[in-house]
């Protein structure tokens, strides 16, 4: 996780991604943190949960740094064995989505869009 963030921050260093995506990256990680700190502690009080879709979806658009350190840090949802298959499928497709926008093809939509 930690290469994550000082690749993203080395990226918009080398003006290969605009810093909103470093930026982006932590704010939806401490998101999906955030919301796995309260699902837990809903599981706990026996109340409203958060609907594990909703955590998926939080992963898949980028907030899989904070799922993670919500499965290991608050041990909520790791050891439920198919939520953990389909969180990695959701960090194995943000990492080749954002593998294809850092790649040369990626840089050239990206400058054709205006983007960066």
């Amino acid at each position: 996780m930690m290469a994550l963030f000082l690749g993203l921050l080395l990226a918009s260093l080398l003006q290969r991604l605009p810093i909103a995506v470093f930026i982006y990256y932590v704010v939806i990680s401490l998101i999906t943190f955030t919301s796995y700190a309260i699902d837990k502690r809903a599981a706990r009080q026996d109340t409203w949960r958060i609907k594990e879709s909703r955590l998926h979806w939080l992963s898949l658009l980028g907030g899989w740094p904070g799922a993670m350190l919500g499965q290991q840090h608050l041990r909520h949802k790791s050891s439920k064995r198919a939520f953990r298959l389909v969180l990695w499928l959701t960090v194995i497709i943000n990492l080749s989505l954002l593998g294809a926008v850092i790649s040369p093809q990626g840089q050239a939509l990206l400058t054709r869009l205006g983007g960066y």
